[in-house]
């Protein structure tokens, strides 16, 4: 299992990284982390975003941080209204941050860096709206096998 890796401790890290990038944009993000990717990462990720109710949100802006941490697989991906509004670079860059520290085991970090990052821009393109914002996605780290 996954979580065999990932501890509570790297559980509250990521969680805590995702309501810090929360609080500044109207923006959802996701982490799922599994054992293994059959197939394609993008399209794991892709299938994980649908399974997970991500194309949901209103502003179609959801992230997800898909991991599959025994096959060394990592891809993050945005919905449309994301993918619209943020620079060329934008997943290279944070995915560039990721890989930097999951070569040093340190995956929470990495998570972590990768989803404050995210925040960042969101804070940009999908600021948060104190009246009326509510959290559309559970912050909670998602496991699969």
């Amino acid at each position: 299992m996954p979580q065999d890796i990932i501890t509570p401790e790297d559980e509250q890290l990521i969680m805590a990284a995702i309501q810090e990038a929360e609080q500044n944009t109207s923006g959802e993000i996701r982490v799922h982390i599994e054992n293994h990717c059959q197939g394609d990462v993008l399209d794991r990720a892709t299938e994980v975003f649908a399974e997970l109710h991500m194309h949901l949100t209103k502003l179609r802006n959801g992230v997800l941080f898909y991991m599959a941490i025994k096959d060394h697989q990592f891809a993050v991906i945005g919905d449309a209204g994301i993918n619209a509004n943020v620079p060329d670079h934008f997943w290279e860059d944070i995915t560039a941050e990721v890989i930097r520290h999951f070569k040093q085991k340190k995956y929470a970090t990495g998570l972590a860096n990768g989803i404050k990052m995210a925040g960042q821009q969101l804070k940009t393109h999908f600021p948060f709206n104190r009246e009326g914002d509510v959290n559309e996605l559970r912050d909670d780290i998602s496991f699969g096998k």
